[in-house]
């Protein structure tokens, strides 16, 4: 394939992607597509790593929005919590329901 038909697929999966809003394959296709090709991949192991490193990055940044959001005092953490403050609270029911 030519250098220019390639830029060209490159560029329409760039906006494809952008498009269907997934931007953690957009980060990381060129990388693992140069690897795939060179160690000869299957199609569905080359998916299936764009999948996981696409599941991976919405946790990742799930976690982030999740903490921004929350406006959390920085190291603030549930061992420095005071529960003796909050009598309705048990710190056993925190524990139990921060371990499923």
């Amino acid at each position: 394939m030519t250098s220019i038909a390639t830029s060209i697929d490159a560029a329409r999966v760039e906006l494809l992607l952008n498009e269907l809003r997934l931007p953690g394959v957009r980060a990381i296709w060129p990388k693992l597509a140069a690897q795939s090709d060179k160690e000869g991949w299957p199609a569905a192991r080359f998916l299936a790593a764009l999948a996981e490193h696409e599941a991976a990055d919405r946790t990742r940044r799930r976690i982030e929005r999740h903490m921004v959001e929350a406006r959390l005092l920085a190291g603030k953490t549930l061992a420095t919590f005071e529960f003796e403050s909050v009598p309705m609270l048990s710190k056993g029911t925190v524990d139990g329901a921060r371990r499923r």
